[in-house]
């Protein structure tokens, strides 16, 4: 809604906002929430929990919202107006949050906040992050986050890690793996206590149970595993595959020199396979004749060797030339038979000619050359080339993938640009069965489906649910509630919602801590934080294994005065400005931001 349309609702809502922002006005300390869409909802929620006091301004609101007391008040209104804002308690506020999914009302706000409140700290929604970077000093306190890039590299490596839940990596280090198995009878594992698994394995225990798990802050630390037990453990790539003897890497990633005949095997009759049957039956017939007339020149002329007689045949069908007739007898076969090649030769020649053209003009030549750089296997495809699908792209591409997308517009702005990071693009509605079939999804080990229609992707993911039950399905979903359900319901355990994996960072990114990936475990939503002691915590000064007791993470990571530790780290202390990455489930990070302060 523009400022002159949110402006002209006349004298009621006027009164409205008045009696609002005289309770607005009773609040200090307080956040400006402007936007109440999917993501501006999951971070009030977040908020709310954490008792932080809120003041969100929308274009439209609910009565009971219309009425809200107490640390969460309400304003309807475009917040491009500065009327509106200062009504807000901007001058008292400690920050903003702008989280619409217009980037030119965003920006145009936090221009509008950062001119009236420099000190502000702000935090806004951008497709493109780099803009406010690019305002330099001018909005020196604004952070900017995208949506699509906080969840695309989350995607993408949770579908690069193939066995592996998700993956990250921990500063410049390796990539980090949390990983479901399955503990083997005979392993060394079995029978040894849980607080042992770290310095046995060199992993960390995320969760452990048969029927229903436990995870780590809820872990008995006597409990001794078992046979059959269900595990899940973080660690590097090499570790995890070394305990678990499962192997992520692409199959056909290690395949040495004596494999690419039945490569190029592979490509040619995938090609072959595709072109019309005019334009292989032509072709056949021409390279019949052609072969024949070789035959018969090399053995029923004088002095011809095979070359010559190749030589003859083709200068007779493509040209016509003059054959010299004291090459041959008056009156023999061969000269009949130069006469009829000639003939035949030159209608096979327009035909094959007519018929190819007509095919590659059908098949606008690029899509019949795209098809030789699908994969037999071990590919990813990702449908929907939209900001959120391209970026996955990216990110596959970087993390050595071979990708093949799909996309229904031909005129996508995207496809350019990802056909020229080596992916194959196929123009075709990933709902039509055949569609999949041509991307071999059934040997790809991951499926991404992230177009921008939320019901597009839940059809094609019960499609390929259907046809392959057993295949990687990852999902992107704008509503929490549905992608909960077909977690439980579909089996469709990769479910994902946007704003239920973006809200908590840009929590995150207001309240000072960097939320590094999220993930889905077991149902479970987990974070990866990286947790800066502030001067003013309750615990700065503590150890590691107490800030795993108070706030029930699972330390991975501790950086003090840049020294990074990654193992026995649970007696060191956590002085301000000390740096601690740990994984910690969603119903216990309200806790986490809201930490208390020292008195």
């Amino acid at each position: 809604m523009c400022v002159a349309a949110a402006l002209s609702c006349g004298e009621p809502r006027t009164r409205a906002i008045a009696s609002a922002n005289t309770n607005v006005s009773m609040l200090k300390n307080h956040v400006i929430l402007c936007g109440l869409g999917r993501v501006g909802r999951r971070v009030l929620d977040y908020l709310q929990a954490a008792n932080v006091p809120v003041v969100a301004i929308n274009t439209s609101l609910t009565p009971a919202e219309e009425a809200a007391a107490g640390s969460i008040r309400f304003l309807r209104g475009d917040f491009r107006n500065r009327e509106l804002l200062d009504q807000a308690g901007l001058a008292d506020a400690r920050g903003v949050l702008i989280l619409t999914s217009d980037d030119l009302a965003n920006l145009s706000t936090l221009m509008l906040v950062v001119h009236a409140r420099p000190d502000v700290r702000v935090v806004v929604r951008m497709f493109n992050p780099t803009l406010v970077a690019r305002l330099g000093s001018f909005a020196k306190n604004a952070f900017a986050l995208s949506t699509s890039a906080l969840t695309a590299p989350m995607l993408a490596l949770i579908a690069h890690a193939g066995g592996a839940i998700a993956a990250f990596r921990l500063h410049d280090a390796e990539a980090m793996l949390i990983t479901e198995w399955t503990l083997p009878e005979q392993h060394p594992l079995v029978g040894a206590r849980l607080r042992d698994v770290k310095t046995l394995a060199h992993v960390d225990l995320v969760a452990h149970g048969t029927s229903q798990r436990a995870f780590f802050s809820d872990l008995s630390p006597e409990a001794k595993l078992q046979a059959d037990d269900q595990l899940i453990v973080c660690g590097t790539a090499d570790v995890v595959e070394q305990l678990t003897g499962v192997s992520i890497a692409d199959p056909l990633s290690k395949l040495g020199w004596i494999e690419t005949p039945k490569r190029l095997g592979i490509m040619v009759s995938r090609i072959l396979a595709e072109v019309d049957l005019p334009v292989k039956i032509c072709t056949s017939v021409l390279i019949v004749v052609i072969l024949l007339s070789v035959g018969l020149f090399r053995f029923g002329m004088r002095n011809d060797t095979i070359v010559d007689a190749f030589y003859r045949t083709i200068s007779l069908m493509a040209t016509g030339a003059d054959m010299r007739g004291q090459d041959a007898d008056p009156g023999s076969w061969q000269k009949a038979f130069i006469s009829g090649l000639r003939l035949v030769g030159a209608a096979l020649t327009a035909a094959f000619t007519a018929i190819l053209t007509n095919y590659l003009v059908r098949a606008h030549l690029r899509g019949a050359l795209e098809v030789r750089r699908i994969p037999e296997s071990g590919h990813v495809i990702v449908v929907g080339l939209g900001n959120v699908g391209f970026r996955v792209v990216e990110d596959l591409v970087r993390l050595g993938n071979r990708v093949v997308a799909i996309e229904r517009d031909r005129g996508n702005t995207f496809i350019a640009t990802a056909r020229r990071l080596g992916v194959a693009v196929i123009t075709g509605d990933a709902l039509v069965a055949e569609v999949l079939k041509q991307a071999h999804a059934g040997g790809a080990k991951s499926l991404v489906v992230c177009t921008d229609n939320e019901l597009t992707n839940l059809e094609i993911a019960l499609l390929s649910r259907e046809l392959h039950p057993d295949k990687r399905l990852l999902v992107r979903l704008t509503d929490p509630q549905l992608a909960s359900l077909l977690r439980d319901a579909a089996n469709i355990r990769l479910a994902l919602s946007i704003p239920e994996l973006a809200a908590p960072a840009f929590l995150a990114a207001f309240l000072g801590d960097d939320l590094r990936t999220v993930m889905l475990a077991d149902g479970q939503l987990l974070a990866v934080v990286d947790i800066t002691v502030r001067r003013d915590d309750a615990l700065a000064g503590k150890t590691v294994a107490e800030w795993a007791r108070e706030y029930r993470l699972l330390p991975l990571c501790v950086r003090v005065d840049e020294r990074r530790q990654d193992r026995d780290f649970d007696a060191a202390p956590l002085p301000a400005g000390a740096e601690l990455t740990a994984l910690i489930t969603f119903r216990n990070l309200h806790s986490l931001f809201q930490r208390g302060e020292r008195n």
